[in-house]
Parts: structure tokens; sequence; C-alpha cells
């Protein structure tokens, strides 16, 4: 997989290395290797591009899991979490492009530098947010240069220097870099480097607002990055029961959250988070079916808004979105695997005909 063009469409599934949501508590086991393995298959049937493997402090490995996932499927490609400064560019460089050889050419990484201080610090991390941007934008220079450069290289900066940097072994085709991130640092690396910039399930007004500072950022130099929306579809077979479906997932969060003895949310440090609770605080229905409860209940500590309705409404819901120049959707559900099977089923199909129709009679115009 190399990069995609511009407007081609995009979905990206999620996989975990056992059941767990905000309805669902973790299990005593942090791998559960037949779970990953169904949910892998489930996505891969389903049509989905890709799928992430997300990073978090205490988690399993992700590019461990990643390897897995890839043995366990044929095409499906794999965006994995990196989170920037823990290894040396040089060498990272080398982990993803030798699983890019080893799965011919599926690798993406998902470049995260951190947006909690609090997390940062259990992995020994003590660099302001800033810093770590910074930081980020350095191990991208490394990282690419590792990949692309045919004899060795120094790399001079304040947080890596390298001395006749090289590696044997090359990706099969273009890593593509994924990237997020709204503050003002955030958006100078993005520029830089992201060949798709993630956002969250915001209203539009705020994903229109946002790619435009992103595409400004980038313009300044020579790029255009594509545009990923991250959000959680809640889907049932009429609008009510969907909306109802939408409700009893809030209650079922606040009942798991108050069995595990966790009070109200703590204010993000990240400036995601706080654009998501920005918009919670307008209301928990925008737009035509944007529900943000469940992002105010949980302090919207990563993607949790959602889209509800039919699947034929939240497709159209999805290419409202497209129309503000979104063309890579990131979904899950909070049933995992049983949702990722019904977005294969109904939900893909149902948008890449509801595009195909509208693309055709703009041709035949």
């Amino acid at each position: 997989m190399s990069l995609l063009p511009p407007d081609a469409v995009e979905f990206i599934g999620f996989v975990a290395p056992h059941r767990v949501s905000e309805i669902h508590p973790a299990p005593g086991e942090a791998i559960e290797p037949d779970y990953l393995r169904l949910l892998a298959q489930a996505h891969e049937w389903g049509g989905f591009d890709r799928v992430l493997v997300a990073f978090y402090a205490t988690a399993p490995d992700a590019l461990l899991l990643a390897a897995q996932v890839a043995s366990v499927t044929e095409r499906i490609g794999l965006m994995i979490a990196h989170r920037t400064g823990f290894t040396a560019p040089t060498v990272a460089a080398r982990q993803f492009a030798t699983l890019d050889r080893l799965t011919g050419g599926r690798v993406a990484i998902h470049a995260i530098s951190g947006g909690d201080d609090r997390e940062l610090a259990r992995d020994g991390d003590h660099l302001t947010k800033d810093v770590r941007y910074a930081r980020t934008g350095e191990f991208l220079d490394v990282l690419r240069l590792s990949w692309t450069s045919d004899r060795p290289f120094d790399y001079a900066g304040d947080h890596y220097r390298i001395e006749g940097g090289f590696s044997e072994v090359k990706p099969v085709d273009a890593i593509p870099v994924y990237f997020g991130g709204a503050s003002p640092a955030a958006l100078a690396v993005a520029g830089r480097h992201a060949d798709t910039y993630a956002l969250w399930g915001e209203t539009q007004a705020q994903v229109r607002e946002l790619i435009g500072r992103v595409r400004a950022a980038a313009t300044a130099h020579g790029r255009a990055p594509r545009f990923s929306l991250s959000v959680r579809p809640i889907l049932a077979e009429t609008e009510e029961r969907a909306w109802a479906r939408a409700e009893a997932i809030l209650a079922r969060t606040r009942q798991v959250r108050a069995a595990a003895g966790l009070g109200p949310a703590a204010a993000p440090q990240n400036e995601g988070s706080r654009r998501l609770l920005a918009a919670a605080a307008a209301g928990a229905r925008l737009d035509k079916r944007l529900y943000t409860a469940i992002a105010a209940e949980t302090g919207a500590s990563g993607s949790s808004t959602a889209l509800v309705g039919t699947p034929e409404q939240v497709a159209e819901a999805l290419l409202d979105y497209h129309d503000l120049g979104v063309r890579t959707f990131l979904i899950r559900g909070f049933d995992p695997l049983e949702d990722a099977i019904q977005y294969g089923r109904e939900l893909l199909p149902a948008f890449r005909d509801l595009l195909a129709r509208r693309d055709g009679k703009a041709r035949a115009a």
C-alpha cells in the first residue's frame, strides 16, 4: 500500500488484543489471541482498508500486535500508533520498514506525541507538550531520511544527532504518516509531515475550521495532506431504535465507570479533547446526528463522539464530512467485534453506494 490519491476514500477500523470499550471493562488477560484474530478478520472480510493498532502507556506493544494481525489476514493495511521519542528514530525506521517488507507494503505509522503529561510520566517522559511535538518533528525527519536515503546521512537537531545513519531495509513504497493534534505546536509538525491529518468526530463547523488551519500550515511547505475523521457510529434498523441504543450505551458507560470507582473525568490536557468537550457543551445532539453525551461523560478521552441512525442516515452524515474534505473515516464501535461486522455489512456499502450515485449524477450533469 502506497500513499493514496487525494480523492480516494479509505475506511480504517480498530483492533485491540481483547474486548474492551466504554461499556465493556477490560478482561483480566492483556492479550486474547483468538479475539484479536477474529476482530482483524472481521475488518478484512467487511472491506475495511486498514485497522488501527493503538498505543497507550501500559498497553501491549503495538508493533508486535500489528505483526500478529498481519499473520492472520491477507490484505488489510496496518495503521500502527507509535509514541515518538521512546525509540531512536533510526531504530524505529528499520522496525517499520522490516514489517512493511514482510507484509508486502501494508504498513502505515500514526505518529503520536502524547497529550497528557500524566500518561507520559508512566514511561518516564517529562518533557512539556510543545517540546514533545518539536521532538516528533525531528523524529519524522530522521524516519524519512532512513527510509529514502541511498547513502549514509547526518542529522543535527535539538533532540537527535545522527552520524552516518543508514538503513539497509527500505519500505516497499512510501510508508504513509498519519498525524493528529490541534495545538499550534502540533499544527507546525502536521504542516511538514502529515500525509493524512487525523481529526476526531467534531461538528462540521469545527472540522471546516481545523481543516483550513492545517491546509494553511501545509501550504507553507508545498504539501497537501489528506484528512481523516474518527467517530463511533451507532446503528439500528430505525432512527428511533438507534437513538435508544445510544442512550443505553451512555447509561452503561456510567455504570461501568461507577463500578470502577471513577468519579467525574479530569479536565483534559490535550487540545483535541478540549475541542470535543466544547462541542458537547453546545448540546448532546448536534448537526444532523452527532452525539456528544458519551464524550462529555468520559472527559473526551479519545474518540468518543458518535453518529447515530440507520446505516443510510449515518452514511449521509459521513458524506457531509466528505464534502468538507475528509477522505478517511476511522470508525469503531462500542461493541467492537459485533459493530465491525455490522459496519462491513451495512455502513460501508451504504456510504460507497451513496457516493457512487452522487458522483454519477454529477458526471451526468
